[in-house]
C-alpha cells in the first residue's frame, strides 16, 4: 500500500484555518524504517480515491477589505524592480498612449562596454538616474535623460540578478540602493555609487546561504517594510535584515528544521530546494512579505525526499517584522516535474461580493493563477485538485492529488496530447507524430525509466518575469510559453566508460550506428532515450527485436550482421568488458535524468501547433480569461505567409494608464506596445539584442520614457548576447 495515499482524502486536503494560518496539503511521512524504498506504487489503490477534491473559496464575509495599498502615488515612480513593493509593474503615467504610441522613437542607447551577458534585472530610476547591473558585473548609474554613465560600482559577484530596490532614507540614515551580489547584500549611495560604509561591514552584509558560483546567494529582488529588508535565498530560506545597520533580524527556513511546522512532510533533510529564485512582494501597510518558492531537488526524482515537501511550490506569507509564517498555500505537493512557482507574487485589489478586497496573485508554469486573500491565504475561487497517476519507478511515492482548478481560467496548459502536434508542413507533422509515439504523456504523468516524458511548461506557462496588474480594472497581464519538453529518467548505476581502455567491438558498432541519436555517452538526445541503465529495463530479445524492426521514431537496422548485433547487445548490457565489483544494494534507487531537451520538428521549430508564445489578459474579478494573442514571430515563417506564431519569450509586460502594455523578450528582438483592453498590437521597435527583462517607465522634465534591457538571452547563442539598455520616448514636439 502506498503509505502516502492511504490518508483519508477529506483530511488530506482540508484547509485548516486558525487566525491567519492556512495549512493546505501537508502530509506526515512515515518513519523510514517502515518503508520499502524499492516498492512500486499501487495504481489500483489510487484509482479508488475520489477523482476530485476541492479547497473551498473564502466566504464573502471572510474576504479582507482593501486597505488602500498600493497607493496611486507609488505608481508615478519606479524605485524597485517591477515598479514597487507590490510588484504590479503599473505606471500611472499616460503621456505615451494609444493615440500617439506609433510616434515612439529611440531617445538614447546605453552600452556598458564591459562584456556581454543576459541581464534579467528590471531597471530602477531614482530621480534622474537609471540604476542597473551590467554584463561585466558592475552596477552603474546612468543619466536617464540622455543615457550617459554617471558612476560605476564593482561588487563581488554578479549583481542584482533579478532585482534591486531604492530606500529614501530617514532622519537618522542616508538613502541607499540595495541589491545582492555573490555572497553579499550591498548598499550604495544612489547619487555617486559609493558604498554606505556604516551598513554592515564597509557597505555589505554577508548572506547566510551558500553562494552558487553563477547566481550567488540570492537572485530575487528584495523588498522593504519599515526598516526591515527581506531577502530570499537562492539555495533556500528567507532572511530579514535591519535596513540601517545590516544586522540580521530573522530567518525563515523554507525547508523546515526539526520541530518546525512542515518538518514532517520530508522524510530526510534537504540541503537545497524550496528556494525563492524569482521574486517576492510586500504589503507595506500590513508588513506581510509574500514569497513564491521552487520545487524540491533534484528535479524529476523524488525517491530521496518523500512527502509533500513543504515549503516547496508554495506561496508563503511571512510577518516582515519577525519572519513568522502567517500562512502558506502549496500548489504542487511532491513536485517531480520541475514545476517551480516561477513568478514573483503581485498584489492587487479586486471586486468580489460587491466590495473591494485585497488579494495576492501568482501565475504558475502550469498556466494556473493562484489568487488568494492577502491576509488569510484563502482562495478567492474554489481550488480543485484532481487525482493524479502513480509512478512505475521503483521507490517513487507520488502525491495522490495535483492542481486542476477551473477558476481563474488557465492561460496555458501542461498536458501534451496528439491534438497538439504540429501541422505546419506534412514533413514536420510526420516527424513529430513518429516521435510522439515514443513519449509518455498525461495529466501529471510521472516519468518512466528510459522513456521521454512529454509535457508543456518546463519554462512556463509563466516565467520568472511574472505578471503585471492594472489596479483600476483588476486585470492581470501575463506572458506565457507554449513549447513541449522531453525529460527522461533512468537507473544510473552503470560504471563510467574508461576512455583509455581499448574499444570493444560492441562499442565500435554503437558509435557508428547508435551514437548519432543516443549520444556518445548513451544519455539520449531528444526523444531518443538514454541507454545507460538499459540492463535494468530490457532483455536481449527486447533489444534485438527493436534494432531489427525499429519502433516509433527509431529506424530499423535489418542489415546489421548477427555478429555486430550480438556485440552491440553485449556492449549495451555491460557484458563485453570487466566491471568493478557490484556495490551493496543502495538504500534507495539511483536515478538520473537527461537534461532539458525541447520537442522540436525536423526544422527546429516547436513540434506543437502555435501559438508558441502568448500575451494574456485575465480578469481577476471574475477569473475569466479575456483575451490571448501571439507574442513574437519568426521572420522567416512570416515571409512564407504563416500567421504570427508567437515565440518563446522571457521578458514580461508592463502596463500603463495610457492604455498600453509594453512587452519584449521574444526571439525576434523587438519591444511591442499592445492595447491593454483588446490585445491589439499598436507599435513595435527593433532592439540590438533580445530584451529579456520587463520594461520600466518614468518621467523626467515632463517627458515620459520607456526603457528596456537589451542584452540577449538563452534563446540565442553566446554570440547573440550584448550590453545595451534602450530608452524610447515621443519626439519632444509630441509632449503634452
Amino acid at each position: 500500500m502506498n503509505p502516502l495515499a492511504c490518508k483519508p482524502a477529506l483530511v488530506l486536503f482540508a484547509v485548516v484555518l486558525a487566525a491567519t494560518t492556512v495549512v493546505s496539503t501537508a502530509q506526515a511521512v512515515e518513519p523510514s524504517t517502515n518503508q520499502n524504498y524499492w516498492a512500486v506504487e499501487d495504481a489500483k489503490a489510487r484509482e479508488k480515491l475520489p477523482l476530485y477534491l476541492t479547497i473551498p473559496a473564502a466566504k464573502p464575509e471572510e474576504l479582507t477589505p482593501a486597505n488602500g495599498y498600493p497607493k496611486r502615488k507609488t505608481f508615478l515612480k519606479w524605485e524597485r524592480s517591477h515598479g514597487d513593493n507590490s510588484g504590479a509593474r503599473y505606471s500611472a503615467l499616460n503621456q505615451i498612449n494609444r493615440q500617439n504610441v506609433t510616434n515612439l522613437q529611440v531617445a538614447w542607447i546605453y552600452h556598458s562596454k564591459d562584456g556581454s551577458n543576459a541581464i534579467q534585472c528590471n531597471p530602477i530610476i531614482v530621480r534622474n538616474l537609471m540604476i542597473v547591473p551590467t554584463p561585466g558585473k558592475f552596477v552603474v548609474g546612468v543619466n536617464a535623460e540622455n543615457g550617459q554613465e554617471v558612476w560605476r560600482f564593482k561588487p563581488e559577484g554578479r549583481p542584482a540578478f533579478r532585482g534591486m530596490i531604492y530606500w529614501p532614507g530617514s532622519w537618522s540614515a542616508s538613502e541607499r540602493v540595495l541589491f545582492c551580489a555573490g555572497q553579499y547584500l550591498y548598499a550604495v549611495n544612489p547619487k555617486n555609487g559609493l558604498a554606505i560604509t556604516n551598513f554592515g561591514h564597509g557597505g555589505r552584509v554577508l548572506l547566510p546561504g551558500r553562494a552558487e558560483p553563477e547566481f550567488g546567494a540570492a537572485t530575487a529582488g528584495p523588498a522593504i517594510f519599515d526598516k526591515i529588508i527581506v531577502v530570499p535565498g537562492f539555495e533556500k530560506d528567507v532572511w530579514g535584515f535591519d535596513l540601517v545597520t545590516g544586522a540580521q533580524r530573522w530567518t525563515f527556513h523554507t525547508v523546515p528544521h526539526p520541530g518546525e511546522f512542515g518538518y514532517e512532510t520530508w522524510d530526510r533533510p534537504e540541503s537545497y530546494g524550496a528556494n525563492c529564485w524569482s521574486g517576492m512582494a510586500m504589503d507595506e501597510v500590513r508588513g506581510i512579505a509574500y514569497i513564491s518558492t521552487a520545487s524540491s531537488k533534484p528535479n524529476f526524482i523524488g525517491v530521496w525526499h518523500r512527502g509533500d515537501n513543504l515549503f516547496a511550490d508554495c506561496l508563503i506569507a511571512l510577518d516582515a517584522r519577525t519572519g513568522k509564517r502567517l500562512w502558506h498555500f502549496q500548489e504542487i505537493p511532491h513536485d517531480i516535474w520541475d514545476r517551480d512557482i516561477p513568478s514573483p507574487p503581485t498584489l492587487a485589489t479586486i471586486t468580489r461580493a460587491g466590495k473591494r478586497v485585497d488579494v495576492v496573485a501568482v501565475p504558475t508554469k502550469n498556466g494556473d493563477t493562484l489568487l488568494l486573500d492577502r491576509v488569510t491565504g484563502k482562495p478567492i475561487f474554489p481550488f480543485r485538485m484532481r487525482r493524479a497517476p502513480t509512478s512505475d519507478l521503483p521507490g517513487e511515492v507520488t502525491a495522490p492529488y495535483q492542481p486542476d482548478p477551473e477558476l481563474p481560467e488557465r492561460f496555458a496548459k501542461m498536458e501534451f496530447t496528439a491534438a497538439d502536434l504540429t501541422d505546419r508542413t506534412p514533413e514536420a507533422a510526420e516527424f513529430a507524430a513518429s516521435r510522439f509515439k515514443s513519449a509518455t504523456t498525461g495529466f501529471f504523468r510521472p516519468a518512466s525509466a528510459g522513456h521521454p516524458n512529454l509535457y508543456f511548461g518546463m519554462d512556463g506557462g509563466a516565467e520568472w518575469s511574472g505578471a503585471c496588474v492594472d489596479p483600476a480594472s483588476g486585470r492581470l497581464y501575463i506572458t506565457a510559453n507554449h513549447v513541449g519538453w522531453l525529460v527522461s529518467v533512468f537507473r544510473d548505476e552503470d560504471p563510467p566508460e574508461n576512455p583509455s581502455a581499448p574499444k570493444t567491438p560492441g562499442r565500435k558498432v554503437y558509435e557508428l550506428t547508435c551514437a548519432p541519436c543516443h549520444g556518445p555517452n548513451k544519455m539520449g538526445i531528444g526523444v531518443a532515450p538514454p541507454l545507460r541503465g538499459l540492463r535494468f529495463r530490457l532483455a536481449d530479445d527486447d533489444i534485438i527485436k527493436q534494432v531489427r524492426t525499429g519502433k516509433n521514431g527509431m529506424p530499423a537496422f535489418p542489415n546489421l550482421s548477427e555478429t555486430d548485433l550480438k556485440a552491440l547487445v553485449d556492449y549495451l548490457l555491460l557484458r563485453d568488458r570487466p566491471l568493478p565489483p557490484a556495490p551493496a544494494k543502495a538504500e534507495r534507487p539511483q536515478y538520473s535524468f537527461t537534461g532539458y531537451p525541447k520537442f522540436l520538428d525536423n526544422e527546429g521549430y516547436p513540434a506543437n501547433k502555435p501559438p508558441w508564445g502568448t500575451l494574456n489578459c485575465l480578469d481577476l474579478n471574475t477569473g475569466k480569461l479575456l483575451w490571448k494573442v501571439p507574442l513574437g514571430e519568426y521572420p522567416e515563417l512570416a515571409a512564407q505567409g504563416f500567421p504570427k506564431t508567437g515565440t518563446e519569450n522571457y521578458g514580461g509586460a508592463t502596463v500603463t494608464a495610457g492604455g498600453l502594455l509594453f512587452c519584449s523578450g521574444t526571439r525576434d528582438a523587438k519591444i511591442r506596445a499592445f492595447d491593454k483592453d483588446t490585445g491589439a498590437e499598436l507599435w513595435s521597435g527593433k532592439l540590438p539584442w533580445v530584451g529579456i527583462a520587463p520594461p520600466a517607465t518614468y518621467q523626467i522634465k515632463g517627458r515620459q520614457y520607456v526603457v528596456i534591457t537589451s542584452t540577449g538571452n538563452k534563446l540565442g547563442a553566446q554570440s547573440e548576447y550584448g550590453d545595451a539598455y534602450v530608452a524610447f520616448a515621443l519626439p519632444k514636439s509630441d509632449k503634452k
